[in-house]
């Protein structure tokens, strides 16, 4: 389709989207997707800008963050048919959210303030934010039953993402341990609690030992400094690579990932790891 020379980019997405999802003349796909249809495309989208960014793919960022935008533009097309909201409604709405947070860069206005008059200090501008977002949440929580101090942390983020937040939450309130070492002594507890789940053959007792386990895992990234989500990609990441390095020595030697025995197959992993160590020496 030719683009008018009145279409911004985005104009023209948002005419295109709402093409797609014409009932008559446009996409039957696009026209059956719901809101809870398209959940998981939407996840999708964010976690392979993710990949992008930790690929260090420029080219492919562009590309990925074009594709969450769609997802956005997909949702407020379908709010905007609903008679809810649409698209500029979302950017008002995020726009004066930025206004609202950030009272030490704009005034009420959204003007940018003096410099004079703008703190420096990280952990005040921290300090700040989070009571603004405090705020934010008492305020929609007010009449709410489901409404408490732990309210607001999304229930589709990863597990671990929010076992983060859920902590950090719960520390703003004075809930935590003192230092990371406290946090280690925490992990071997859970530890130790787990292998006496394994011990007892009760498999829900174990499941529910790993989740704790996981749990102080989590926050013991938060007191580290550390995103357990990052952490567990890069995790994933050398697993990855060291096991696919190990297959392919296998093969070198005249054997095969699928023929060898577990003894093989640690002796290859042995050499792969000595080599990534004397490679990042």
């Amino acid at each position: 389709m030719p683009e008018s020379p009145d279409d911004t980019p985005i104009s023209r997405l948002l005419r295109l989207m709402a093409e797609l999802r014409d009932p008559e003349r446009g996409c039957a796909w696009d026209v059956a997707q719901t809101f809870a249809s398209i959940v998981p495309y939407t996840l999708e989208e964010a976690y392979e800008v993710a990949d992008a960014i930790a690929r260090g793919d420029l080219d492919d960022l562009r590309e990925e963050l074009g594709d969450l935008l769609l997802q956005v533009v997909f949702h407020a097309r379908m709010a905007e048919e609903a008679g809810a909201f649409g698209f500029d409604d979302v950017a008002r709405t995020i726009a004066e959210k930025l206004v609202r947070r950030h009272p030490h860069v704009f005034d009420g206005q959204g003007r940018l303030l003096p410099d004079a008059e703008r703190p420096g200090d990280p952990a005040e501008i921290e300090a700040l934010w989070r009571a603004i977002k405090a705020e934010e949440r008492a305020a929609r929580g007010k009449g709410a039953r489901a409404a408490g101090p732990l309210s607001g942390i999304a229930h589709a983020l990863p597990a671990l993402a929010r076992a983060e937040k859920i902590s950090r939450r719960a520390a703003g309130f004075g809930f935590d341990w003192p230092d990371a070492a406290s946090v280690v002594a925490k992990v071997r507890e859970e530890t130790d609690e787990v292998t006496e789940a394994l011990a007892s053959g009760a498999p829900e007792a174990v499941a529910e030992e790993i989740g704790d386990l996981l749990f102080a895992v989590a926050n013991l990234a938060r007191h580290a400094g550390v995103d357990p989500e990052e952490a567990l990609r890069r995790g994933n990441a050398k697993f990855e690579r060291r096991f696919t390095a190990m297959a392919a020595r296998l093969e070198a030697a005249g054997g095969s990932l699928p023929d060898s025995d577990l003894a093989t197959m640690e002796a290859a992993w042995v050499v792969v790891k000595r080599e990534e160590g004397a490679k990042g020496a």
